[in-house]
């Protein structure tokens, strides 16, 4: 896919993100990330199916039933992918495709007893003709330096823990073995969030960029009927839509596949030695600087227009209300300074496949630095507060 960077390397400060210990809890006033403590070292890595052309060894479902009982998770094979299941004793749900990682559905627990899918997906035809899935919530990330970049596109089962009563942690691994770069993906459900943690670790002799976000597809009833609450205040940049696997790019936005932000490309870009390929990737951009930047001074922001954005310095919880579906979501960030906020507009139909909101924690205009032998961790979570 063509895309395009946002800023030549010259024009982005770096900084180093020191290891920190990461919480899964909710609180009223903060949302937090951790990984609870449990022994991985004698868990055995699973090779997995394959995901579109690329061959993997076929997984043994039977097996893993049998190595993971007991702690709420169901597997299936379905045309070559396995699908995960998470399930709570409450009711909340979570699906995982592997080895793509991504999170196809949430169904969290409603005050009014029965569960409500919070986040969004679709299934359309490939290029090669199989089911192609966008949406759900996905990581959308590249890492590297001096030109070199990698991304994490296959994830291999490493471990789970947990249980239905409390909470189910499924724990996946994706490693570049020749540039020494290995990053962790937990996903841990709870009675009230799903949660994606990213631990990245640096065991180069250099140092490491590392560029992308965290991507949620919450369904919605029209964007119009939508709300961010709690913005106001913050500062913003305006960008490009996503380039990724998974996000959903309504037909306006993929025909100018240009002006798409990919992280590959804007690592690439940044490790260019020559100026003048950094100085086309940032002239693809037409607005000018003062319409890309601003401040939000709404503090009940309607999401009715067209917007993809990058938000600075917004709380690290914001909450997203449907007035249309009549529930809510509290979106929650750590490790991340920034917030990406898009929303594909009201023109489509109301309930259809361009009926969502995308929020992501993300590392879109500053690259994450990590030091050789760094450690680095971030997440995002989805808190329900309907009960």
């Amino acid at each position: 896919m063509a895309c395009s960077s946002l800023f030549s390397p010259n024009s982005l400060p770096n900084f180093t993100t020191r290891p920190s210990r990461l919480q899964i809890s909710y609180q009223p006033n903060n949302l937090a990330f951790s990984s609870p403590q449990h022994d991985t070292a004698k868990k055995k890595v699973f090779p997995l199916a394959s995901v579109a052309s690329i061959p993997y060894q076929p997984i043994n479902v039977d097996y893993l039933e049998e190595e993971f009982s007991g702690h709420g998770v169901t597997f299936e094979d379905i045309d070559g992918s396995c699908v995960a299941k998470m399930g709570l004793e409450n009711g909340s749900t979570a699906t995982l495709m592997l080895p793509s990682g991504l999170i196809t559905s949430y169904k969290a627990n409603m005050w009014h007893g029965g569960t409500v899918e919070l986040l969004h997906t679709i299934v359309s035809e490939g290029k090669d003709g199989t089911p192609a899935i966008q949406g759900g919530l996905s990581s959308a990330f590249s890492c590297g330096s001096d030109g070199e970049v990698w991304s994490p596109c296959n994830w291999t089962l490493h471990d789970i823990s947990g249980n239905p009563q409390e909470f189910i942690q499924v724990e996946l691994i994706s490693s570049d073995t020749v540039d020494m770069v290995e990053i962790r993906c937990i996903v841990t459900l709870n009675e009230a969030s799903v949660s994606s943690e990213l631990v990245v670790s640096n065991f180069r002799s250099s140092s490491l960029q590392l560029a992308g976000s965290i991507i949620s597809h919450l369904t919605v009833s029209t964007p119009e009927a939508n709300y961010a609450v709690g913005l106001e205040g913050s500062d913003f940049f305006n960008m490009s839509p996503v380039s990724s696997n998974f996000f959903i790019i309504p037909p306006e936005n993929s025909e100018q596949n240009n002006f798409i932000w990919s992280p590959m490309r804007f690592l690439s870009a940044l490790g260019a030695r020559n100026e003048k390929v950094a100085d086309a990737a940032h002239s693809s951009f037409s607005e000018s600087d003062e319409e890309m930047t601003g401040e939000e001074n709404d503090s009940y922001k309607q999401l009715k227009e067209k917007m993809s954005r990058i938000y600075t310095s917004a709380p690290t919880n914001f909450t997203i209300i449907d007035r249309g579906r009549r529930n809510s979501v509290v979106a929650g960030r750590n490790g991340f300074d920034e917030l990406y906020l898009f929303s594909p507009g009201s023109s489509h139909e109301f309930y259809s496949k361009y009926s969502y909101i995308c929020v992501g924690a993300s590392a879109m205009l500053k690259p994450i630095m990590l030091r050789p032998g760094d450690v680095w961790k971030g997440g995002q979570q989805l808190h329900n507060p309907n009960l």
